[in-house]
């Protein structure tokens, strides 16, 4: 097993493990004000301290992890979900008026930084989680379907799908049972790269005011609410910068350990 697939498992699973410990427990409630102990450095109390509100820094980023991966998370499930059907469906009418137009489709998103639709998208239907899903859901769409598009077009010249469409299988059948298996590991790799895209696409929405709204925390608007009091207290700042630059990391390398463990051509394949 591969050192990057190792550290980004170990990575990945420290923020879905706090993700999930917070539906439990946290240190101490995060809508909690306690203004006389604000902006207080990490001690006994508080492992990494205080904002400027007196709430608990730890708790704030393991609830902060909660968001960001759930928004992520549901992101790419639209993604996958509506962008695969339409790659494959590309790929079998290869050339008709139905390729083109998904084509067509997918580069007119492509042609906008993907930061810039989702920030028009939520700006139109307004500031919210469920806007930053549907936001970020949208432009994976076409990055899945482009990626299945043409990992299907070289399977359909194969021979175990000309004997299969010999054999009478319709074309969505096909897909579904012999492409699809197929370009699965090309997907789960492509998936954990544009889960990474997704946390640090919500940070940036949620830094703007387009994001989660309070009172849930997150960690783009601890940021945004730490910009003027970085000289006073750091850690502010630092804390969830850290966790969204360690969390993108752990992502990164999963995704890289991912690649090398399953794509056949790196000659890596576990058997």
């Amino acid at each position: 097993m591969s050192r990057n697939l190792i550290l980004g498992t170990l990575l990945t699973a420290l923020f879905l493990g706090a993700a999930l410990l917070s539906f439990l427990w946290t240190p101490y409630p995060t809508d909690t004000v306690a203004i006389t102990e604000r902006l207080q450095p990490p001690s006994a109390a508080h492992w990494l301290g205080t904002d400027h509100f007196g709430r608990d820094m730890l708790s704030l980023i393991m609830v902060g992890a909660r968001t960001s991966i759930a928004v992520a998370l549901v992101a790419v499930g639209i993604g996958l979900g509506l962008g695969v059907p339409l790659g494959l469906a590309a790929a079998a009418r290869s050339g008709g008026w139905l390729d083109e137009a998904i084509m067509r489709m997918n580069d007119l998103i492509f042609a906008f930084p993907s930061l810039v639709i989702a920030i028009l998208i939520t700006a139109i239907l307004g500031p919210g989680a469920l806007n930053a899903i549907i936001a970020i859901g949208i432009f994976n769409i076409p990055v899945f379907a482009r990626l299945s598009r043409g990992a299907a077009l070289s399977l359909w010249r194969r021979e175990f799908i000309l004997a299969a469409r010999t054999a009478g299988k319709s074309a969505p059948r096909i897909s579904a049972e012999h492409i699809l298996p197929n370009i699965a590991n090309l997907l789960i790799v492509q998936g954990t790269i544009q889960f990474s895209l997704g946390i640090l696409a919500e940070a940036g929405l949620s830094y703007v005011g387009l994001g989660a709204q309070p009172p849930i925390p997150s960690w783009g608007r601890m940021l945004a609410d730490a910009q003027t009091m970085v000289a006073l207290a750091p850690h502010v700042a630092i804390l969830p910068g850290l966790a969204i630059v360690l969390t993108v990391l752990g992502l990164n390398l999963l995704g890289d350990g991912l690649r090398d463990r399953l794509d056949p051509r790196l000659g890596v394949v576990r058997t």
